[in-house]
């Protein structure tokens, strides 16, 4: 694909400033006809990004009878309250907070907590607080759903006499079938999804449709329970004497919303029209059978059959035995596309928290041709363990509900600090945000107190995991601070002379036509002491182009273009690469464009390469050069920030090199290990040599 633009782009002037594409041509016609509002769009987003909500009324009915001591223990006040809650936590977070009020808040289309921060952390440093635990509870949530959803679908299967006999008494085989639907489904991440994502429009569209049906014929032998819809019934519930969990009951309710957050982050994939057009369908089959379910219930309270099946979910039971089947086939497909959603959006959400600097640099692939669809395989890989060990740790999806649902109420609290925030500063609608903060700050708080509930039946897994998250990415987003604090950076122009000593000693064997270094800094008048160190000192390097290279990653989710500093020389380059945050850092393949316009705009001279399988070019050989900062032995730093710089460290070892980061050929890489210097005052080298540099 970039190659196509790279050919868009030989046509562009190669001057100081040039552009990769500009926005309307990196986007595309094809881009904007396909997030139209359409049949064909409305469908794929009913497929992708519905799943974790579209799953919930497989256990959410069954949580809240569990808590309340099972069928035998309810009555029409319990359940026409219950419902209720259900329809108006829908109403309130899905359709008016997230639908209707943070859709609005996209950048350039994107959605989701780390866009979100993306345009309000200007506004206060401390906002990075909230966008990391969102994003940390989100990612936990992530682990969680494919275990849940997968699990209760193949619970169902006990519903049909034939196979409850060969599942047995225990769990044992439940959690084979479980494991080897969540092995199947992770082992084929890395391929790409874009040939299974055609089939997930229609199988979802029939999945809502069957639970619309399902749902309507019950509420047609109960039509009372439409009483549900009065909120009367959702207030008096929570200090009724039939809830025998009382305020705690909304830990349950709250399963019926956790894919709300799904809508905001996919928005950028399907557009905001598509969502607007099929979330009334999706809403009106979920209250369906939330509604028929409740009306089920009423019909058979007084089954002792039914109260004497242990974890007996309502879904299941209330379909005529001769669906059953196929129900529990199609909910198993659901459950599936669910998980598969929630695992693609992990992967979206880890890119977009290492374009901010948040996360260690990993190897992201592009499997398919789909825009957006990226693999990243230590996510996978760590996604995969995490959910067996959910799995294998909770064997029942009784006891995986305790842990669900609390790790998602935590990122919509600090979704609704970050929306309250962009409306207030960025939109100065002061009036919304306030009515923002509280209503739903509200609401949320109380699900989130009503969730920690189940923190020691479970919860304390997903608080668990979300602290692990959150633990590195302030580790790293502290030891980058320290880095850039204790960073010497040097003026180019002072050592123009040496260099241009070193480019043309021909005593010396070149080391390569374009020697290439990555500078993390985007100024252009200064370079990292370290770099120079390495070419000069280092075993001086020479070589007939050096390069010196950096990225700018900004707000916006996709922008691609760069400038070139080259100090009056043919051969000195600072380049300065402009991405967005969502864009990948290819930049092996970003410089030989580069280089060839600056070939054929004569401001680097051919580089004549003249052996190759490909024949005669004018661009030469690279070799690129990555140095790694080590924390040396009695640094001057205190014992907190030398913990943080070490533990950093040991992260970035465990996650990769920064070359398969980057895209770089292995071949044709050096990497070194430098001190990162401090003085004993503490104080950077690099302000001491500032000083010394003034009074010269």
């Amino acid at each position: 694909a970039f190659l196509h633009k790279a050919e868009i782009l030989r046509a562009a002037p190669a001057c100081a400033a040039a552009a990769f594409l500009s926005p309307k041509e990196r986007v595309g016609i094809a881009m904007e006809k396909k997030k139209r509002v359409s049949f064909g769009m409305s469908l794929v987003t009913i497929g992708i990004v519905y799943g974790d909500i579209g799953t919930s009324p497989l256990y959410v009915m069954k949580s809240i009878l569990k808590g309340n001591g099972g069928i035998a223990h309810v009555n029409e006040d319990f359940i026409l309250g219950a419902l209720s809650l259900i329809i108006w936590t829908i109403t309130l977070l899905t359709t008016v907070k997230y639908v209707l009020i943070a859709m609005r808040a996209d950048n350039n289309g994107e959605g989701g907590i780390f866009s979100l921060y993306a345009l309000v952390k200007k506004v206060a440093p401390w906002l990075i607080f909230p966008a990391m635990i969102g994003g940390a509870a989100l990612l936990a949530d992530g682990v969680l759903t494919p275990a849940v959803t997968v699990t209760t679908a193949v619970e169902g299967l006990r519903s049909i006499p034939a196979m409850n006999r060969f599942l047995g008494s225990g769990q044992a085989r439940v959690i084979l079938i479980t494991l080897a639907i969540i092995s199947t489904l992770f082992a084929v991440q890395w391929a790409g999804t874009s040939r299974i994502g055609k089939a997930f429009g229609p199988v979802m569209l029939a999945w809502f449709s069957f639970l619309g049906i399902m749902g309507l014929l019950h509420v047609f032998d109960r039509p009372g329970v439409l009483r549900a819809f009065n909120p009367v019934y959702a207030a008096r519930i929570l200090v009724s004497p039939y809830n025998k969990a009382g305020f705690m009951i909304l830990g349950s309710v709250f399963l019926a919303t956790t894919g709300a957050e799904a809508l905001y982050s996919d928005m950028g994939h399907v557009g905001r029209g598509n969502i607007y057009a099929s979330w009334p369908f999706v809403k009106a089959c979920l209250i369906l059978n939330y509604l028929g379910q409740g009306a089920w219930i009423l019909t058979h309270t007084a089954s002792g059959t039914l109260a004497a099946i242990p974890d007996m979910n309502p879904f299941f039971q209330m379909l005529p035995e001769a669906l059953r089947a196929p129900a529990v086939a199609l909910g198993a497909l659901a459950a599936i596309i669910a998980s598969q959603a929630l695992i693609t959006g992990s992967y979206t959400l880890v890119s977009e928290a290492i374009r901010l600097d948040l996360m260690p640099h990993l190897e992201v692939r592009y499997p398919s041709d789909t825009k957006g669809q990226i693999y990243i395989g230590a996510v996978n890989t760590v996604l995969y363990l995490g959910c067996a060990a959910v799995v294998l740790y909770f064997r029942t999806s009784a006891r995986m509900e305790a842990a669900y649902g609390l790790a998602i109420t935590v990122t919509m609290l600090m979704t609704t600090l970050l929306l309250a925030v962009y409306l207030w500063n960025i939109q100065k609608k002061q009036a919304l945000a306030v009515g923002i903060a509280l209503v739903f700050g509200a609401i949320e708080a109380v699900f989130f107190l009503s969730s920690l509930s189940k923190f020691a039946l479970g919860g304390y897994v997903a608080v668990l995991m979300a602290l692990v998250l959150f633990f590195i990415m302030v580790v790293w987003r502290r030891g980058t601070q320290l880095e850039q604090e204790y960073a010497t950076r040097l003026p180019v122009g002072d050592y123009l002379p040496n260099l241009d000593t070193l480019h043309k000693d021909a005593s010396l064997p070149p080391l390569a036509d374009n020697l290439v270094f990555l500078d993390k800094a985007g100024d252009m008048d200064t370079i990292d002491r370290d770099i120079l160190y390495s070419i000069l000192d280092k075993d001086a390097k020479r070589a007939s182009a050096y390069w010196f290279i950096s990225a700018t990653v900004h707000d916006e989710p996709s922008v691609m273009r760069y400038e070139v500093e080259t100090y009056g020389t043919d051969y000195i380059f600072r380049v300065r690469l402009h991405l967005g945050f969502k864009d990948h850092q290819r930049v092996n393949v970003y410089l030989r464009q580069i280089v060839s316009d600056l070939i054929e705009s004569g401001e680097l001279p051919p580089q004549n390469r003249k052996h190759s399988i490909y024949g005669k070019s004018d661009v030469g050989n690279f070799k690129f050069c990555i140095l790694h900062k080590v924390v040396p032995p009695k640094a001057g730093l205190s014992s907190m920030d030398e913990m943080v710089l070490n533990v950093k460290y040991a992260i970035r070892h465990i996650a990769g090199s920064k070359a398969q980061w980057y895209g770089l050929d292995t071949s044709s890489l050096i990497v070194e290990r430098v001190p990162l210097l401090v003085n004993q005052s503490g104080r950077s080298t690099r302000c001491i040599e500032r000083m010394e540099h003034e009074k010269a």
